[in-house]
């Protein structure tokens, strides 16, 4: 549910400071289950259907540099246009975001590919327990069903929660947990998260969330630098507290509280 520029590029130079978590901040949102159903996958064929859509978009993405062998094998594997209108569905596969109503959007999936390698930079095998801020149509919460362990997604907006939930119908993921809540509060009741990773930005990352990660974790999310441009920015957790790396540009949708 965001939205970000079509070139964005490396800073030459990364910034790193400390950061503090802050004492857990209370939440009552309540953990929603997607619904397990059959997986449909379509192995041959024309149309959106066919895998070699998928892979084509997936040899495009590596092109650009993205590497990391389970990130692109999730993007083989999740149909992205079972997440977009069906007027979309032709730019489906393209590298391009696309409104998916209530003034939000699915990012390009190069930004998707980039903020998921990011996360699984210098680790191997499956990532944990990982919190998503922004579910938005769900697709970003399909492709970590399979680069994560397990998976809770939260979203603001009860029209996008709703929207991801018919949309996760076509997928057997009982690895993910779908929650109508306040993102900026986390969800404690699944902490301690090896990852989180957001698709909105604020003027700062959130304390709840520092709390939330867990040692040894990494967060990833667009965050509002002080000339006011958005960065991405990585958030290494360590024993001694968290490094914040920043990377290239980027503008995503604005981090806010409350639920509508």
């Amino acid at each position: 549910m965001n939205t970000t520029p079509d070139t964005p590029q490396r800073l030459h130079a990364a910034q790193a400071q400390r950061v503090t978590p802050s004492p857990k901040a209370p939440v009552s949102n309540t953990k929603v289950p997607v619904s397990p159903m059959t997986h449909r996958v379509h192995t041959s064929g024309v149309g959106m259907d066919s895998q070699a859509i998928r892979f084509t978009m997936v040899q495009k993405i590596q092109a650009q540099g993205m590497q990391d062998p389970r990130v692109a094998e999730a993007l083989r594997a999740v149909e992205r246009h079972r997440f977009v209108d069906s007027a979309l569905v032709p730019q489906a596969y393209e590298d391009t975001s696309l409104p998916i109503g209530l003034g939000q959007t699915i990012s390009k999936p190069s930004v998707v590919a980039r903020m998921l390698a990011l996360l699984c930079e210098g680790r191997s095998g499956k990532l944990g327990r990982v919190m998503e801020i922004g579910t938005g149509c769900g697709y970003q919460a399909a492709l970590l069903s399979h680069i994560a362990q397990e998976v809770y997604s939260i979203e603001r907006l009860r029209g996008l929660h709703d929207k991801a939930r018919e949309n996760l119908r076509h997928f057997r993921l009982p690895n993910v947990h779908l929650i109508l809540g306040d993102g900026m509060l986390g969800f404690p009741s699944g902490a301690p998260y090896s990852a989180i990773i957001s698709a909105a930005g604020g003027l700062s990352i959130p304390q709840a969330w520092l709390y939330q990660l867990a040692v040894g974790g990494r967060l990833v999310a667009p965050s509002e630098s002080p000339s006011g441009q958005q960065h991405l920015v990585v958030i290494d957790k360590t024993e001694n507290g968290c490094v914040q790396t920043v990377l290239e540009p980027v503008l995503f949708v604005p981090l806010k509280s409350g639920v509508m």
